[in-house]
């Protein structure tokens, strides 16, 4: 039977399943998404109340449950219906290139071809053109060469328009001052949404992105994490279509870039608002998680990842910390056709020829070795393969 539900719908739904489950975080995150999709200020106004219960129950978040519901019936009741997203690229990109007076560095040729609801991540080594290719992206410096152009909604093609609907997080943000509450206020005061609806629609987009306990904190008083979310809730508010992010897990504890790669994932699938992103890391797998193509730059060139490998698709690569030696490794595995054996002083390289042993084959005779492990992972389809030469 087809499903007949909206996508808003089925975003209120899922919400309710994770809250039910325990897992109260994100489906807290969801239907808060989900009343923002309203962009009604009643809805708006009950929300923030059940946002009260909810931040000010420390111990145990199922006892809201009841609380939850009555604000999920109340932003169910506003229905919505589903938006077409275009199926033309919202951004495209032919061979753009960047190439400065001085040095020898080049960028290019680049081409890209971004929808909405895509996520790009984009990786390399420090030096290789990322931080220059999402500035030529967002129209910030000159491109050398090449084509770039975007399709957003109702455009007009100016320059007003491009900043509005194209937003660009540089790693290093700007120091703000004032408070995190009257910042964000200000903001959405530039995008001519004052009064009432300014006083909502802050304070329903600082308890979206985790802010609700730090909004009358300054600049200097938030951690990396916490101005990260910031930037993203002033980002929101503007509803852009494409938003570029420069590094934004650096300098982030792991349960921090968890939280912020959830909300960029969150964003950019949305169910009723999709957005196209594109964002550079080091975090290789914490990028391939939530992305649907990976731009590999090396020397400025985005490379063929397929050509990159060093054996067929099938092939399996495992990535292993062990205090066992390269002797017990080579002896466990000799009858499975090892092809290369790497180490680089902190984790072993282990390629195996096509289709000889599986992921789980590997586990198993770990296990049943004994071997001494801190950690293992199947990085054959991973660009993490590129960076353990």
């Amino acid at each position: 039977m087809e499903n007949q539900f909206t996508k808003q719908e089925t975003l209120i739904q899922e919400a309710t399943a994770y809250f039910k489950q325990g897992d109260h975080s994100l489906g807290y995150r969801m239907l808060l998404d989900a009343a923002l999709h309203t962009d009604t200020i009643d809805v708006f106004k009950v929300t923030l109340d059940f946002v009260e219960i909810y931040e000010n129950e420390e111990d145990d978040k199922s006892k809201i449950l009841s609380d939850f519901i009555k604000c999920k019936d109340v932003i169910y009741s506003f229905k919505i219906k589903d938006k077409q997203v275009s199926k033309e690229p919202i951004l495209k990109g032919k061979a753009i290139e960047k190439e400065y007076k001085r040095g020898e560095f080049k960028l290019g040729p680049i081409h890209i071809e971004l929808h909405k609801g895509n996520i790009f991540g984009l990786v390399g080594e420090n030096g290789n053109g990322k931080t220059t290719l999402l500035t030529i992206l967002a129209s910030l410096i000159k491109k050398t060469s090449g084509d770039l152009s975007y399709s957003f909604i109702n455009s007009t093609n100016d320059v007003y328009d491009l900043k509005s609907k194209l937003v660009y997080i540089p790693q290093r943000t700007s120091k703000w001052y004032g408070s995190v509450i009257d910042n964000l206020k200000f903001a959405l005061v530039h995008h001519g949404v004052t009064g009432e609806k300014n006083h909502v629609l802050v304070h329903m987009m600082i308890a979206r992105f985790g802010l609700w306990k730090y909004k009358d904190l300054k600049w200097s008083e938030l951690s990396s994490g916490y101005k990260m979310r910031f930037e993203l809730a002033r980002t929101m508010l503007r509803k852009p279509e494409i938003v570029l992010l420069d590094e934004p897990l650096a300098n982030l504890d792991i349960l921090a870039q968890q939280v912020i790669l959830e909300d960029l994932k969150m964003l950019a699938k949305s169910h009723v608002n999709p957005i196209a992103m594109i964002f550079s890391s080091q975090q290789l797998y914490e990028v391939e998680k939530v992305s649907d193509e990976v731009i590999y730059l090396r020397n400025g060139k985005p490379t063929d990842l397929l050509g990159l490998k060093k054996q067929d698709d099938n092939a399996l690569i495992i990535e292993l910390d062990t205090s066992n030696s390269r002797e017990d490794i080579e002896k466990v595995f000799y009858e499975y056709e090892l092809e290369q054996i790497e180490y680089n002083g902190g984790v072993y390289i282990i390629y195996f020829k096509d289709n000889t042993i599986t992921f789980n084959t590997v586990l198993s005779i770990i296990a049943s070795n004994n071997f001494k492990i801190q950690y293992i992972r199947d990085i054959s389809k991973s660009t993490r393969r590129f960076f353990v030469y």
